[in-house]
């Protein structure tokens, strides 16, 4: 019975997280066509073919509608440093990565990731969209301690981790942000299909150095 109660609460959460994924695709793809304030509740209910009763069962507000796509702006980033190998820099690591990722897109992983950044991008001159992807940033910020922790061989809660965690955590916030606004203001986009690289480098600088490179065996 303990099994079967287990199972039935990992689906439900599992759906749960593909219905805000969902209601998030469908509320930034209004916002993005149309702007923040033009955008109801009512219009993101009818566009995924739900009640608003139950948008606002899974969001607090319309704006915070975004956060579950915003969020896969830095996740994509904290995905890299969790399966980091300890005998491989970052660099190296990214750039096995970046193959990986090219490999694995699919079109509607496009699409997502093309609207994310154009949510975050957007967020410049929309305040509550900033503050969904702030929020979203600082939910990696916390994840990264532990995976900092690991790379540095410190406890998690150490003094000399957390300002590196932070400091990792503001390297993918801020490229993440300059990939968002080169693509809503129609610039080069070349140099992005080497993102996992460029990212390695924002995060050893940030770190002064400390997080970057392999670990002796």
């Amino acid at each position: 019975m303990t099994t079967t109660r287990r199972r039935g609460g990992a689906m439900s959460e599992v759906r749960r997280r593909r219905l805000r994924l969902e209601i998030s695709r469908e509320a930034s793809r209004l916002f993005w066509e149309q702007g923040v304030d033009a955008t109801s509740g009512d219009q993101i209910a009818e566009a995924v073919g739900l009640s608003t009763r139950t948008i606002w069962r899974h969001f607090r507000t319309k704006e915070s509608c975004a956060e579950p796509l915003v969020a896969r702006g830095v996740e994509w980033g904290m995905l890299i440093l969790r399966a980091w190998p300890p005998h491989l820099s970052l660099e190296e690591h990214a750039a096995a990565e970046r193959i990986r990722h090219v490999e694995e897109a699919t079109a509607d992983s496009v699409i997502d990731d093309r609207l994310a950044l154009g949510i975050v991008a957007l967020g410049d001159r929309e305040p509550a969209l900033r503050t969904a992807w702030l929020m979203a940033c600082d939910k990696v910020e916390r994840e990264l301690a532990p995976v900092i922790a690991r790379r540095l061989g410190l406890p998690a809660d150490d003094h000399r981790v957390l300002p590196h965690a932070a400091a990792t955590g503001a390297a993918l916030r801020a490229y993440n942000e300059h990939v968002a606004r080169t693509l809503l203001s129609g610039g080069d986009t070349q140099g992005l299909l080497h993102a996992p690289a460029h990212l390695a480098r924002a995060v050893r600088g940030a770190t002064g150095g400390a997080v970057g490179d392999a670990i002796a065996g």
